[in-house]
């Protein structure tokens, strides 16, 4: 089942969702508001909710479990015990409060609830929410693309062409480059050549994401136990700006990586890691100038309302951020965000232009991070 509405000149696709709800209170209201495509199931009390998920299979389970906080703290208890469950593991589970409570936004964090939602808010923000968190479960087990973007995005034909011109010229030129690089990399250590991995892009589209391959194998799963060199692990909020999105991690790179290799450190710092990228562009999966695209744990961290809009614009091998951040060891994950919200609302041929030549001394003087 799907219905096509229009939201802020965007058109999107709303598919039928199943939510099981537990409350009572002001939240009710809310939760009559949400449109008829989503199958709501009432539970008055968390035992009522426990009972219901008890007579599931797997293949009935709910895509969401919708609940409303309490100041007894059951609702936290509950939550501890469905994730000792591998049957319900994989539920999304969002919090609703009646009012602040930073008692409560703590236990959600420290439960790594998908959302904290407090009383009063637009019901199009959590409709809108719901939607993506329930598209990003089904990527992450499958890594598959999605058919279907709430983001519908198209390329306008003058940045396309010139991608697909300027994309052709560089790999024609730079083929001696690509060559012996792909050499070096073989004989420096064990493992591909090119490395791969999944991206999300422009209205959420998911791509085969292409580099030369400057760490060991194996770096993606030692990156939970480096994270206390992340660069964007401590940025700080004002506290009356401050939500469970913006407080979480998000963006993702290391100081000193020590995952790095000899030839991968060279590579790196004169930026021909980033070669292999010009055959996405060429493909059309990215464009020159655009917003970096994100892998699949930062990007799902960033579908709240707020930071949402960067995947309006085009996906990029170079952007707005890489440049502004030229000299600055510190630019903060915040910074970063709002440098891609302002290109996708505002970019042109002529400001990608004007990206891509200040890019050039970029490369030249770039820090070694």
């Amino acid at each position: 089942m799907s219905q096509i509405i229009k939201q802020g000149g965007n058109t999107n696709t709303v598919h039928h969702l199943s939510i099981a709800y537990m409350g009572t209170g002001s939240t009710s209201l809310l939760i009559k508001e949400l449109p008829s495509e989503f199958f709501i199931n009432k539970h008055h009390t968390l035992e009522d909710l426990q009972d219901y998920l008890d007579n599931q299979s797997i293949l009935t389970l709910p895509d969401v479990i919708l609940i409303e906080t309490d100041s007894e703290g059951k609702c936290f208890n509950f939550i501890k015990k469905i994730k000792k469950n591998p049957l319900y593991r994989e539920l999304i589970i969002v919090l609703i409060a009646p009012e602040r409570d930073k008692a409560w936004k703590a236990s959600a964090l420290k439960l790594k609830v998908h959302d904290f939602y407090v009383m009063p808010f637009p019901v199009e923000h959590l409709i809108e929410r719901l939607h993506f968190l329930v598209k990003f479960k089904l990527i992450r087990p499958q890594l598959s693309v999605l058919e279907n973007s709430d983001v519908i995005y198209k390329l306008p034909q003058m940045k396309r062409i010139f991608d697909v011109v300027i994309s052709a010229i560089c790999i024609i030129v730079l083929a001696p480059v690509l060559i012996l690089t792909a050499i070096l990399i073989r004989l420096d250590s064990k493992g591909p050549i090119i490395y791969k991995s999944k991206r999300v892009g422009t209205g959420y589209n998911i791509f085969d994401f292409y580099k030369f391959r400057s760490m060991r194998v194996g770096a993606d799963s030692q990156l939970e136990d480096l994270s206390d060199l992340n660069r964007y692990k401590n940025d700080e909020y004002p506290e009356e700006e401050a939500d469970d999105q913006k407080k979480r991690t998000t963006f993702v790179k290391l100081i000193d990586d020590p995952r790095i290799t000899r030839f991968g450190s060279f590579i790196r710092r004169t930026s021909i890691d980033e070669l292999p990228q010009l055959f996405n562009v060429l493909k059309g999966d990215m464009s020159l100038v655009g917003n970096r695209p994100l892998p699949l744990y930062e990007a799902e961290m960033l579908t709240s309302n707020d930071w949402s809009q960067r995947f309006m614009g085009p996906a990029g091998v170079t952007g707005l951020w890489q440049i502004k951040s030229r000299g600055k060891r510190d630019i903060s994950e915040r910074e970063r965000k709002k440098f891609d919200n302002f290109y996708a609302s505002k970019y042109s041929f002529w400001f990608d232009f004007e990206i891509l030549i200040k890019t050039l001394p970029v490369i030249l003087h770039k820090e070694k991070f």
